[in-house]
């Protein structure tokens, strides 16, 4: 039997006040005289989104929820260019050390998904500065949390440019600039607009990253229909991780805008993957990219408690029968 974890992304729509990504803009920043009174209100604000952060891995905690993403936003404006002197770990230390003591105690999985600007396939050599520099934001949040960060960060291959195979060979070319620790933090994920399955497994293989299968966005734009072809390969891509195999699961808004996510998962739709690959791995655990965020999870698991082919385990979690 395979076993079924579902997460959620970033914000929780039970909890109230409790966002992790409050923020200030660099014209607010620069709207207070004083530069250091400034750094420390932008310190008090990222222990907000740390103190909501912990909030919610309570919540999902008490909700039988394993499996969460972190918002990239945690700390507003720590790689802005004129904040490059901002030592922003330093006074967050003891909020992320006590947030990661409580995602490692309850065993709950935790990445990350920096914005669509982090590329690293850039042609603009400084793009990728700054790609690498967003990436190492991420790496050392991990750290502060005591978190392993090997495969912690999904991304997108980046821009198509009009050109995929030049697009996809720059990539290749670049990755040689990111330093390994780095490397070893990423997972990519097949596109909706520019690189397809096809394309993100040639460097998935090619470079030793393991592949999040979007089924949404592999029906949305794909160069063979068929993705239980690849199936094996996509698998085979996590040989060299510690954690078990992650996808992306999400429902069309509608027909017409068949690429913006729905408020809730589609359950036929869902359990249309599901049945394709049931039996082939032992875990798979299943972001779910809805607009209703966990009120999305629980309507989904109150759906799957009333099928007959599943063993219900906790409040996200489930086996698929033989």
């Amino acid at each position: 039997m395979t076993l079924v974890r579902l997460g959620y992304v970033a914000m929780s729509m039970e909890l109230k006040n409790a966002s992790p990504s409050k923020t200030m803009t660099f014209a607010q920043f620069q709207k207070i005289d004083d530069r250091e009174a400034a750094l420390r209100k932008l310190e008090r604000i990222a222990q907000q989104n740390l103190h909501n952060t912990l909030r919610i891995m309570r919540h999902n905690v008490a909700s039988e929820i394993h499996f969460y993403r972190l918002t990239s936003r945690l700390i507003p404006l720590a790689n802005h260019e004129e904040l490059l002197d901002w030592d922003y770990l330093k006074p967050l230390k003891r909020d992320l050390q006590e947030l990661g003591e409580y995602i490692n105690e309850h065993h709950v999985r935790v990445d990350f998904h920096p914005d669509h600007f982090v590329l690293i396939n850039s042609p603009q050599p400084e793009n990728l500065k700054n790609s690498i520099r967003t990436l190492k934001l991420h790496y050392r949040l991990l750290r502060g949390m005591g978190i392993n960060p090997i495969h912690r960060c999904v991304m997108h291959v980046g821009g198509n440019y009009k050109e995929t195979e030049t697009s996809l060979e720059r990539f290749v070319e670049n990755w040689m600039d990111v330093p390994k620790g780095i490397q070893k933090m990423i997972m990519l994920e097949n596109d909706d607009t520019s690189f397809t399955l096809d394309d993100t497994l040639y460097l998935c293989e090619k470079l030793e990253i393991p592949l999040v299968f979007d089924y949404h966005h592999h029906l949305a734009h794909h160069q063979n229909p068929n993705w239980e072809e690849n199936w094996e390969r996509v698998v085979g891509t996590w040989k060299h991780s510690h954690l078990p195999i992650k996808m992306h699961i999400s429902s069309p808004k509608s027909e017409k805008e068949f690429r913006h996510h729905s408020d809730y998962v589609d359950i036929d739709m869902f359990f249309k993957f599901l049945s394709v690959i049931q039996g082939s791995v032992p875990q798979i655990d299943c972001m779910i990219e809805a607009k209703k965020k966990d009120e999305a999870l629980f309507h989904l698991m109150e759906e799957i408690k009333t099928r007959n082919d599943v063993e219900i385990i906790d409040g996200s979690s489930f086996h698929l029968k033989s």
